[in-house]
């Protein structure tokens, strides 16, 4: 196609489209809350000196050496929350205070295990399995977790694969 043949197809595909009326309003993504009579949430010190997106895999604030290490799992296991037969609420209570426990006592690898998930009998076979496997890495990005954790990513089989995250937490710095 030259062009002309592509400007003209474009304006084609375009001569249904009507303009949408620009607003000044801001829409904000929705934060998962934090319960804030939390005792592990009071106890610790706050950390929003910087916006931190944390993502799985992400590679935004770690230098390439120590996130090939971590990749490698050089970085031995130094606490584990198993969250098999936990319900949402109580999975996220626990991930809560895991995380914050671990950041303050200066652990710096930690791992999670969601579990896989089974398939709900009424479910179609294709959908996302696991429950809990999808709302851990949300929970991580929270305002409240995030500035804690530098990176994590799903291990290897032995440790749980895609069942399990791999958490790699900032140094503690006093």
């Amino acid at each position: 196609m030259t062009d002309k043949e592509d400007e003209l197809f474009f304006e084609e595909a375009m001569s249904d489209v009507k303009k949408i009326r620009q607003t000044n309003r801001v829409v904000s993504p929705s934060r998962t809350k934090i319960k804030k009579h939390s005792n592990a949430a009071q106890n610790t010190p706050l950390l929003k000196t910087f916006h931190h997106d944390v993502e799985l895999g992400s590679t935004a604030d770690i230098d390439k050496q120590t996130m090939r290490r971590f990749k490698r799992e050089e970085f031995g296991v130094e606490a584990e929350l198993d969250l098999h037969g936990f319900t949402v609420d109580a999975a996220f209570d626990a991930v809560q205070r895991f995380i914050i426990s671990s950041f303050n006592q200066g652990k710096r690898a930690v791992l999670i295990v969601t579990g896989k998930g089974l398939p709900h009998p009424e479910q179609d076979i294709f959908d996302a399995k696991g429950v809990l496997k999808q709302h851990v890495p949300m929970w991580l990005k929270n305002e409240a977790l995030a500035p804690m954790i530098l990176t994590f990513i799903h291990p290897s089989p032995k440790l749980g694969g895609s069942g399990a995250l791999y958490i790699l937490l900032r140094r503690k710095r006093s």
